[in-house]
């Protein structure tokens, strides 16, 4: 059964730096294309980085130049990094797996940006 749980949300000032980590259990990270997603307050949820399974990565244009998303293959994680927050990036951020046998996503975990 291939399980996706995001962890380190929390409280950062603006201007702060907080990594979000996506553990995957049941698949490798290798064979799976890893997203992550936001969903503001009463908003939709909306696309935020991927890093394919051949490694390349792509970014919003929100987030571009402030987020890196990365993979940690011994951990079978995957790390996304974001610097110089905004009170705009404050929402719950989920992580999604897909591969041609899964479309799996996590639960979530609540990224607040304030002073």
């Amino acid at each position: 059964q291939v399980q996706v749980v995001e962890f380190g949300g929390g409280l950062v000032q603006p201007g702060g730096s907080l990594t979000l980590s996506c553990a995957v259990s049941g698949t490798s990270i290798l064979f799976a294309q890893m997203a992550w997603y936001r969903q503001p307050p009463g908003k939709q949820r909306n696309w935020v980085a991927t890093v394919e399974n051949n490694g390349a990565t792509s970014y919003a244009d929100s987030v571009k130049g402030r987020f890196t998303n990365s993979r940690d293959v011994a951990k079978n994680t995957v790390n996304l990094r974001m610097n110089s927050l905004k009170p705009d990036d404050t929402a719950v951020y989920y992580c999604k797996l897909t591969t041609p046998q899964h479309n799996t996503w996590g639960q979530g975990t609540q990224v607040t940006v304030s002073s």
